[in-house]
């Protein structure tokens, strides 16, 4: 019955605009005199009171941990397609304890920085630049090592010895800022040994995404710094995002401008970190950004907005074979959990800030979190939120062909099209 009064009503209805042959020929007055319909009557968002209660659960958590911790900092939640939750804790001066912290502040992502120096490198290879499994020599021809890879590179398996230990043994004025190239004139200088043969092992190290941000700078003739913008944060509308760019012929400022500032917590009273001569290199560090903008990007590698699916899905590919005595793998820019399959991750500390990316692909989640202390909760707070399905939400869309027009973007390898 109710299916019939809905087809006689769909009749009337297009007939009834039938009789309108142009929609002009309604007169103002008889527009005004129609009735006004609350759509929330018509129409209910499921959704809202689950998306109510899993951002009061959120809430709470992150209420503890300010609590017990002195959490301070950022944290934005997303499931299926939605962002669940984005708030702001603590103070933006924790010596005074004065002025608020903004979900749109700005905070350096230390480590987190590198999945986006990893999705620099998919581009040029999505364009045909770059050869992952070529000597890096072919790009930076004056390095002194051989058979090391742009694969080895981004999965940490080249063997190359910290920069920073070089740095600080022969950088005569630390006043001054070590940028990528003295990184690599120092290797030609100095050559320190490798700790193993290329791809003889796995060893975490930052001079790997250092080198890559100098290989993305030999390939494209641009600064690392306008690659980044240009293609990556300019197309996905990360508008609040940068690289600290520290140009080398002058000193090393107190303290990073424009962000919300990084502090060492002690014993005693909160010490402001100030900046730092090897900011000057970038790759494996030094990009800022917030919360927001880096869901952006989140949507953006999952929607195929930057690269073809087939160059983005070797991001999630264990590089390394498997080792017993390690506990989770590393692909391009993200680690890859053994403990929750499915799971990617990256963490970051450096100079008094801690960064947290992490999603759960298997129940479409995402967390981030960004402080500005060099101390504060563990990561296990943060699995458990991301694992926790005490309170499920059902799927939903992401428009982004809305997106695209509202920001005047485009998205040549978007694969949403196709799905």
């Amino acid at each position: 019955m109710k299916t019939r009064f809905f087809f006689l009503v769909l009749i009337f209805l297009l007939v009834s605009c039938s009789s309108k042959n142009d929609r002009n020929q309604y007169t103002p007055e008889e527009v005004e005199s129609w009735p006004e319909v609350d759509v929330d009557l018509i129409f209910k968002d499921l959704d809202k009171s689950v998306i109510e209660r899993k951002a009061a659960q959120i809430d709470k958590t992150f209420q503890n941990l300010r609590k017990k911790t002195t959490f301070n900092g950022t944290a934005l939640f997303a499931e299926k397609g939605r962002i669940v939750f984005e708030k702001s804790y603590g103070v933006r001066d924790l010596r005074t304890r004065k002025g608020e912290i903004f979900n749109h502040d700005v905070y350096q992502l230390s480590s987190v920085s590198k999945m986006f120096t990893a999705e620099a490198i998919m581009i040029l290879k999505s364009r045909g630049l770059i050869d992952y499994d070529i000597d890096i020599r072919a790009y930076i021809p004056e390095f002194p090592y051989e058979g090391i890879t742009t694969r080895m590179l981004m999965t940490h398996r080249s063997g190359l010895s910290r920069y920073e230990t070089l740095a600080d043994n022969h950088w005569p004025d630390k006043k001054k800022p070590f940028t990528n190239d003295e990184m690599i004139e120092y290797f030609v200088k100095y050559k320190p040994n490798p700790y193993f043969k290329p791809d003889n092992g796995f060893h975490y190290c930052n001079v790997n995404y250092a080198l890559l941000a100098s290989i993305v700078e030999r390939v494209s003739g641009k600064t690392f710094v306008d690659f980044m913008r240009e293609n990556i944060f300019d197309v996905l509308g990360m508008n609040d995002s940068y690289i600290y760019d520290m140009p080398k012929d002058t000193t090393v400022s107190l303290y990073l401008p424009n962000c919300i500032q990084g502090y060492y917590i002690g014993r005693r009273k909160p010490r402001q970190a100030q900046n730092e001569y090897l900011n000057g290199v970038k790759g494996d560090k030094i990009m800022f950004s917030n919360v927001e903008d880096m869901y952006r990007f989140k949507v953006a590698i999952d929607y195929g907005l930057l690269v073809p699916d087939t160059i983005q899905a070797e991001a999630f590919v264990p590089g390394s074979p498997k080792y017993s005595k390690r506990k989770d793998n590393y692909g391009f820019g993200w680690r890859i959990s053994r403990k929750y399959p499915g799971c990617y991750y990256h963490y970051g500390w450096w100079k008094g800030y801690r960064s947290f990316f992490m999603f759960d692909k298997v129940n479409d989640r995402t967390l981030i979190v960004l402080t500005n202390t060099d101390k504060g909760p563990n990561s296990d707070v943060f699995w458990k939120l991301l694992k926790d399905n005490t309170i499920t939400l059902a799927p939903a869309s992401i428009n982004i062909p809305v997106m695209e027009l509202e920001g005047n973007l485009s998205y040549p390898y978007a694969s949403y099209r196709y799905r």
